[in-house]
């Protein structure tokens, strides 16, 4: 019986590896449910601060500022405190600056003061992103079956939930800081019980010639294949990123809907997108990384123009709708064609991270600046370049043969 065999049957009846599996989807769900609550009382918090759309860019810019500072440091941190460590401080991070948010928005509306705490929960996400990935991939390996797409619909999962909570507070007319304050402290206390049942997810760093250490995790950045997949995420997260801070607000401004409309339609991408991670690993087992990759940038690109151009709000709706799906799979493929080699794991997913998390760095101001001179709607076409350069890229998520060959 072959050691996969053994690993698979493992899966099926280990009930603290089906625990382990249950506890890293939770918490992909808890990292999109922070996140979700914040960008669906984005409208709310501009009509607080009196701000525009300019500076609404450069304040979300703090969140990805923060989240860059955290994956350039992830992969070290991680080494020094263990993944599970990084995923229960992190968290706790991440709704910290939540709570924060909600309660400078609340009653001290200050520009400044929101940015520090959209940087601390930018932080705490992205070292949390990195961990729960590397997680996520161990424990794949060790059950013998596809589960990277069902963990990011996890992620899904929670931004859809976050979503219909910010637009339920949105209509009923919560205040910002209670909204967000009660979901922090929330997140904190699932944060804590989850935590119980994750296993080790550290692989051996040795290999015969290769020293452990520093040299070792940033050799990732020489390697031409992981660049590649970081442009396929840097192109696909420029399009996910940009529905998620700005897709709310264009409804709003471009088509005449109320803020707890700009919200449901951020809820329907965002369910969109769940549908898409969680039948695509269906699609992926089927046809390959590099298809269902192209395919999706094909449904991304579709759904944009829809937005962009559509001359009623239903049509730009059932843009959004295909935008999701579109944009789904791009980020899961990526960290999965980063993870194949589990002795570089962290390493590998901490470097296609950190280039990904460009276009949350790059992109909130790029579409403000560009959404103040002609709108955000025609701000929106920026996105179509860089979702044609991931689907140039796709051929790098294939798996290397050697690993292949060893799996």
């Amino acid at each position: 019986m072959t050691d996969s065999t053994l690993r698979e049957r493992r899966g099926r009846t280990d009930p603290v590896l089906a625990h382990w599996r249950n506890a890293v989807f939770t918490i992909f769900a808890l990292s999109g449910f922070v996140f979700a609550n914040w960008a669906a009382r984005v409208p709310n918090i501009r009509d607080i601060l009196g701000a525009s759309t300019q500076e609404m860019g450069f304040l979300i810019l703090g969140m990805s500022g923060g989240a860059i500072l955290g994956l350039v440091a992830s992969s070290h941190v991680i080494t020094h405190i263990g993944v599970n460590k990084a995923i229960r401080w992190f968290l706790a991070a991440a709704a910290v600056g939540l709570i924060a948010a909600g309660l400078i928005a609340g009653y001290v509306p200050g520009f400044w003061l929101l940015f520090v705490a959209l940087m601390v929960a930018g932080a705490g996400n992205s070292v949390l992103d990195v961990a729960m990935n590397v997680a996520g991939a161990a424990n794949e390996r060790r059950i013998g079956k596809t589960l990277m797409p069902m963990f990011h619909a996890g992620f899904s999962v929670g931004t859809m939930l976050g979503a219909g909570v910010g637009a339920l507070t949105e209509q009923l007319g919560v205040p910002v800081a209670a909204h967000l304050g009660v979901v922090g402290a929330a997140v904190i206390a699932v944060d804590l019980w989850v935590v119980r049942y994750l296993q080790p997810a550290e692989e051996p760093h040795e290999t015969e010639g290769e020293p452990a250490g520093w040299r070792t995790r940033l050799s990732a950045w020489t390697d031409p294949r992981i660049i590649l997949i970081g442009f396929i995420i840097l192109g696909m997260a420029f399009t996910e990123g940009t529905a998620n801070d700005w897709l709310g607000l264009a409804m709003v401004d471009g088509y005449g809907l109320t803020n707890p409309g700009g919200a449901a339609v951020f809820a329907v991408f965002v369910t969109a997108m769940t549908a898409g991670r969680l039948f695509g690993g269906a699609a992926l087992d089927r046809f390959g990384r590099v298809p269902v990759l192209a395919g999706s940038a094909l449904l991304a690109l579709a759904g944009l123009l829809l937005v962009i151009i559509g001359p009623t709000a239903p049509i730009a709706i059932a843009g959004a709708v295909l935008w999701g799906v579109g944009a789904s799979l791009g980020f899961p493929v990526g960290m999965s064609a980063a993870a194949d080699d589990p002795r570089r794991a962290t390493a590998n997913v901490a470097a296609v991270a950190t280039i990904g998390y460009m276009a949350f760095l790059v992109g909130p101001p790029l579409i403000g600046l560009l959404g103040e001179e002609v709108g955000l709607r025609n701000a929106f076409l920026v996105v179509l370049v860089l979702v044609a350069v991931a689907a140039v890229c796709s051929p790098a998520a294939r798996k290397p043969k050697h690993l292949a060959e060893d799996a």
